[in-house]
C-alpha cells in the first residue's frame, strides 16, 4: 500500500486496468518471497515506482476472496505525482494510468469487487489505527 495524506483524508496509490478498471497494486507472491519483498516487487514491475518498508499497520487477511491470502503491506515512497502512467510487461504488456483514491470514498462500476473489499478493509485499519 502506497499512503499519503491529502489535506486530513489518507489518499491510496490506485491505477485503471485497460481490461480490469481500477485497482489496487497487488500480485502473488513467488516462493520463498516474503510479504514485504513481494510487495516492493509488485510495484517497481506494476507502477515503475521503488519504495522503502513504510509505517502503519500491516495484515493477512483471508477474508476478501475465496482460497486467496491477501498481505496488506506499507512501503514509503516520496514525490509520486498525482497522476501517472506506465507501462508494464505483464501479460504482453499494458498502459496502466496511476491516480490517487481517498479512504472511505465509496468505489463505483469500475471496481471489481474483491478491490471493493481490500478498499474497505485499509480504511478500516486505518481509521482503527
Amino acid at each position: 500500500m502506497v499512503l499519503r495524506l491529502a489535506g486530513a483524508k489518507r489518499e491510496i496509490l490506485v491505477f485503471r486496468h485497460a481490461l480490469a478498471g481500477m485497482q489496487l497494486v497487488k500480485g502473488t507472491l513467488e516462493p520463498g518471497e516474503t510479504p514485504l519483498a513481494g510487495a516492493l516487487r509488485e510495484l517497481t514491475e506494476e507502477a515503475g515506482l521503488l519504495a522503502d518498508p513504510g509505517a502503519g499497520p500491516q495484515w493477512t487477511s483471508a477474508a476478501l476472496a475465496d482460497g486467496q491470502i491477501w498481505h496488506f503491506v506499507p512501503v514509503s515512497i516520496s514525490g509520486v505525482p498525482d497522476r501517472f502512467d506506465f507501462f508494464t510487461a505483464d501479460d504482453c504488456g499494458h498502459l496502466f494510468r496511476f491516480g490517487w483514491w481517498t479512504l472511505g470514498k465509496e468505489p463505483g462500476p469500475e471496481w471489481h469487487e474483491i478491490f471493493v473489499r481490500a478498499l474497505r478493509e485499509i480504511h478500516h485499519r486505518h481509521e482503527a489505527a
